[in-house]
Formats: C-alpha cells, sequence, structure tokens
C-alpha cells in the first residue's frame, strides 16, 4: 500500500521540491503552505509521516507539533528547522518529533531519513537491536556494487569503497535509477540542496572523484556521461543487475 506524507512548508521552492522527490520515490504527498490548514490536514485524515517547518504563517511547527500529540495523533514527525537551531531541535524532540533535518539539505539524506522513521513508525526494527546481525538495514545491490545508505558505507566486489560524504551521496542518487540520465541540476539539488550557491563545476570534481574509486571494479559498473546533460550509473547487466532497494 502507497505510503502517504503530509508535507507542511510554506516555501514554494522547497515544497515542490520535496513534493516532486517524494513523489518520484513513491510515496503519496499532500502539500499545506499554512500552519491552520496543515493541523487541520494533520486532524482529519491519516498519514504515515509529516514532514514539518517549524517557522509557519499562522501557526508555527511547535503550535502543530502540541496540538497533534495532545488529540492523540501519533504519526511520525519530521522536523525541517533552520542551521544552528538546537534549542528549537531540542524543543521540537521534547515536544514529540521523531527526527529532525537542517535547511539547507541534501534530498538523499532527507530521503534516507524519511525510510529510516518509516521503518521504525510500522515495526521493521527489533527492539532488541544487541540480537541483531550486525549487517541489517536497508541496503542497494546493483552488480558487484552494494549501498548501505543508512551506514554510509559502500563495498564493490566485497571490497569496501572510501567515499566523502558528498560522493556517497551523489552515487546514492545515481544508484537509486540505475540507466536513467541525472542532470547536473538534479544532482545538486539533491545533494547539496536547493539554495546551494556552488556552481554546477563542484557536481563534476565529485563525479570524477567517484570515477576513479569506482575503478575497482569497473566491469561491473560506471558512470556514463552524456554530454551536455548529466550523468547516468550504468550496471553490467551481464554480471547481474539485481537491485534490492528497501528504502
Amino acid at each position: 500500500m502507497t505510503q502517504r506524507l503530509l508535507v507542511i512548508e510554506d516555501e514554494p521552492t522547497l515544497s515542490r521540491l520535496l513534493s516532486y522527490n517524494l513523489t518520484s520515490e513513491g510515496y503519496e504527498v499532500v502539500v499545506e503552505e499554512h500552519g491552520q490548514s496543515g493541523l487541520e490536514t494533520a486532524l482529519k485524515n491519516e498519514f504515515n509521516l509529516i514532514l514539518l517547518d517549524l517557522m509557519l504563517p499562522g501557526m508555527n511547527g511547535f503550535e502543530i507539533m502540541s496540538r497533534l500529540r495532545n488529540e492523540g495523533v501519533k504519526t511520525p514527525v519530521i522536523m525541517l528547522t533552520a542551521k544552528n537551531a538546537e534549542e528549537e531541535v531540542v524543543q521540537g524532540l521534547k515536544s514529540g518529533a521523531d527526527d529532525y533535518i537542517t535547511k539547507p539539505f541534501g534530498v538523499a539524506e532527507l530521503l534516507a531519513r524519511v525510510a529510516a522513521v518509516l521503518r521504525r513508525s510500522s515495526g521493521v526494527e527489533e527492539p532488541d537491536k544487541k540480537s541483531l546481525p550486525q549487517e541489517v538495514g536497508s541496503q542497494i545491490t546493483l552488480g558487484d556494487l552494494v549501498i548501505y545508505p543508512e551506514k554510509y558505507e559502500v563495498t564493490l566486489g566485497n571490497e569496501q569503497i572510501t567515499l566523502r560524504p558528498k560522493e556517497f551521496e551523489v552515487l546514492l542518487y545515481l544508484a537509486r535509477k540505475p540507466g536513467v540520465v541525472m542532470t547536473r541540476d538534479d544532482l545538486m539539488n539533491a545533494v547539496w540542496g536547493f539554495d546551494y550557491i556552488g556552481g554546477q563545476r563542484t557536481v563534476d570534481v565529485h563525479v570524477s572523484s567517484l570515477r576513479k574509486k569506482l575503478e575497482l571494479d569497473p566491469g561491473s559498473v560506471y558512470i556514463d556521461s552524456i554530454r551536455g546533460v548529466g550523468y547516468k550509473l550504468v550496471v553490467n547487466k551481464k554480471r547481474a543487475s539485481t537491485i534490492s532497494n528497501e528504502l
């Protein structure tokens, strides 16, 4: 069954970005741009997760959180907070939020957090983690390439590859849609955030570095350049291209 997400965010560019990327992942998304209407929608409908901005017109995120919990709504909530807002984070978590993410954020990070909160709320994870195997959690397998989103780890041909955080997020974004061309703007928005002021050269530099690290086993996967457009992750079908994606 499709999982329903409510986004309460008044910044149009960000709300569109969130809606587009979450919908692309198969979620059903409802967007509200006003605090009062967001609260009413949350109270009258059932959602699997709420993404809640703290600074909203009409009613702020803290008021919404308080009303939801007082009304017995247990829907998990991820707060969208400003940078360096430690006091807001603490207050939000105390009021009942399940997680938070600070702006600006990469879409890859957001999607990983959404998936993790949804898994926890659905009871997929066992409460006693000590009794679980070490290799637990979502993973993406493409040929001999295995990505562990929650651990920021990658193995290729059973050998671990050390990636910088942004290299990992670029690879993760490409791996979620193998064979599909992603523009530089797609990668910039997903990894560095919609309001990142750096140029597209940043993407090229990270892709170039990532390519060198994937040369450990180029016969399995590689990043192909589409001139004037962007990049795509290519999997050698003869060496198995089955995707196992729990995100």
